[in-house]
């Protein structure tokens, strides 16, 4: 994260799609070395991808426009997206006969946040990979415009992750966010305006990472070095290294640190945190109880940030983060800050004393962004070695978040495979009608195509 995060500044600009057919090219030719050499991933496999080779035939043939709404669990998603676009499809369309042009890409909607953490190379990229930005947290109308516009009328599909963000767990889909299906639906209201034909469809796409062997000997250093750092006394036996010896320690582990939390929060910020559940004996199985606790501190830390902010505690968890996030941005990134040198000398270090708070109540919401899809029962309702690492993983996350960190620097526990799974297309142009009938049906049509994305996401990783 750059330090100029800590200073206020003229408002974020919209980084407009600059699609560069060459850089395009570079990619394609690099990426299967890249992901070798900068991921853990070792193997790329897909189910279904004549759906998608079928597909690309229709739009080139200017019959369908249609959007790949994909899992999101991991930073290294996009890589394995474009993979399958620019490898895996042409290999099953030449297997099958279909004629297409190439290159296979895709046009992609990405949040704006990500440049200001990952780098300003990053934003660059994202643009002339035909990327197109939206401030997550608001009605960002000039990055809804341009992905309706692409949606509508770019050489490209679309894809975007409608969970919104990353989650780190491959099994566990986050409640998804409304944007996609209704961007859905405004695709097929301007083919409509423009007297086109083509068939607006959402296709699910799920992917699933799971180790090629079982890392355990990375996990339980892993474990050490987390107890380390947590100040806890290791007592650690490599000799018989499993999930039976280890899941004992992984949730000694978490107890301590929502323990440590629970003090962080009370003493310092004068949180009271319910335990009548607990103290009464009514939970008592240790899982149940750090659901709970976990519920509990997660939010406190949010009603930290939005008391701050004075913003509704209402939504879910993924809602709130949002708002939270974004009236961080507000505050940091200033429209009256427009002209910034045109500003007094006091006015610039007041506006940083305010970007600095902002964004120092914004880190609570990050913690809580760590934890949005755990359950505290992930491991134990399948125990298997890929949910234990991913557990693992998102308490060093944790601890990255504490201390601070480049957030892509996380350990490599074993080389991975994934599996991607292309699900059955969702016709948008076949709800349209009942989707136009008035604003309440407009509002239920975008939730229900949500719910059926959702399900069929699930379902994919049910079945990867």
């Amino acid at each position: 994260m750059s330090d100029a995060i800590y200073q206020a500044q003229p408002p974020l600009e919209f980084i407009p799609p600059a699609f560069n057919p060459l850089l395009l090219k570079f990619v394609h030719l690099l990426l299967p070395n890249w992901i070798r050499w900068r991921t853990a991933i070792s193997h790329i496999e897909a189910e279904n991808v004549e759906v998608l080779a079928n597909l690309y035939s229709q739009f080139q043939a200017g019959k369908v426009r249609f959007m790949l709404a994909f899992r999101h669990p991991k930073t290294d998603d996009p890589l394995c997206l474009e993979y399958l676009l620019s490898q895996l499809v042409p290999k099953v369309a030449r297997q099958q006969g279909i004629q297409l042009q190439y290159p296979l890409h895709a046009h992609f909607i990405y949040d704006r946040g990500i440049p200001l953490w990952a780098g300003s190379h990053i934003g660059w990229l994202a643009a002339n990979l035909g990327g197109t930005p939206i401030q997550r947290g608001k009605a960002d109308w000039t990055g809804l415009r341009s992905a309706r516009d692409l949606f509508v009328n770019g050489n490209f599909p679309m894809a975007a992750a409608p969970e919104g963000a990353t989650n780190g767990l491959s099994e566990i889909i986050s409640p998804l966010e409304p944007g996609i299906a209704q961007l859905g639906f405004w695709c097929a209201e301007d083919l409509q305006k423009a007297g086109r034909i083509e068939e607006v469809v959402i296709v699910p796409v799920g992917l699933k990472y799971s180790y090629v062997n079982e890392p355990w000997e990375n996990i339980a250093n892993l474990l050490t070095e987390l107890e380390t750092a947590s100040g806890l006394v290791v007592k650690s036996d490599n000799t018989n290294l499993s999930l039976e010896s280890l899941y004992p320690r992984l949730l000694s582990l978490a107890e301590h640190l929502l323990g440590t939390m629970e003090k962080f929060y009370t003493r310092f910020y004068h949180q009271k945190l319910p335990d009548e559940k607990i103290i009464k004996g009514e939970i008592t199985d240790r899982n149940e109880a750090l659901a709970y606790r976990l519920q509990a501190v997660m939010n406190a830390a949010l009603f930290i940030s939005e008391q701050y902010f004075d913003l509704p505690a209402r939504g879910n968890w993924t809602d709130r983060c949002r708002r939270v996030e974004q009236a961080a941005w507000n505050y940091i990134y200033r429209e009256d800050f427009k002209d910034i040198k045109s500003l007094s000398l006091l006015d610039k270090n007041l506006g940083d004393r305010v970007a600095e708070e902002a964004f120092s109540r914004m880190w609570h919401m990050r913690l809580v962004e760590t934890f949005v899809a755990v359950s505290g029962n992930y491991v134990r309702q399948k125990p298997t070695v890929d949910r234990f690492a991913e557990t693992t993983l998102i308490l060093w996350d944790m601890f990255r978040k504490i201390k601070g960190g480049n957030p892509l620097q996380r350990p490599q526990l074993g080389k991975q495979q994934v599996k991607i799974t292309v699900g059955e297309p969702i016709s948008v142009s076949g709800r349209y009608e009942t989707y136009k009938t008035s604003r309440l049906a407009a509002r239920q049509a975008v939730a229900d195509l949500t719910n059926d994305l959702q399900q069929q996401l699930e379902s994919l990783v049910t079945q990867g």
